[in-house]
């Protein structure tokens, strides 16, 4: 199993965002984490900022200090990108770059979450 964990201000908010761009119901939704099952042997979390802070203690910078700025993004491939695209965009997604042809051959759009995680809705 490989799971992928965003650290998030508002578990639900953050819940609900990807419950729309993914477009099913987390296969775990309790205090302080949310998991989607994407694929038989991958998940992403959603933890919220002071869960984690709780964990790494004073070792690091506190994962608020963070929000907003970009430091990965996720590359999702969907049959209906540009239905997603409406989807989370209607439900507070910021898009970053519109839906097009990119020079390495893929076409997609770039958005960011309320958190600024970069997220690419490339079609299929």
């Amino acid at each position: 199993m490989i799971e992928f964990i965003l650290y998030v201000s508002n578990q639900l908010e953050s819940k609900n965002f990807y419950q729309a761009l993914f477009g099913k119901e987390p296969s775990l939704d309790v205090p302080g984490m949310t998991e989607f099952l994407l694929a038989d042997n991958c998940k992403l979390g959603l933890m919220p900022n002071d869960g984690i802070a709780k964990i790494l203690g004073d070792k690091t910078p506190h994962p608020s200090n963070g929000t907003g700025i970009p430091r990965c993004e996720l590359y999702l491939v969907f049959d209906n990108a540009d239905e997603v695209l409406q989807a989370v965009v209607s439900n507070g997604a910021q898009l970053i770059s519109p839906m097009e042809k990119r020079n390495w051959g893929d076409t997609a759009a770039y958005i960011s979450d309320k958190d600024g995680h970069i997220i690419a809705l490339v079609k299929k």
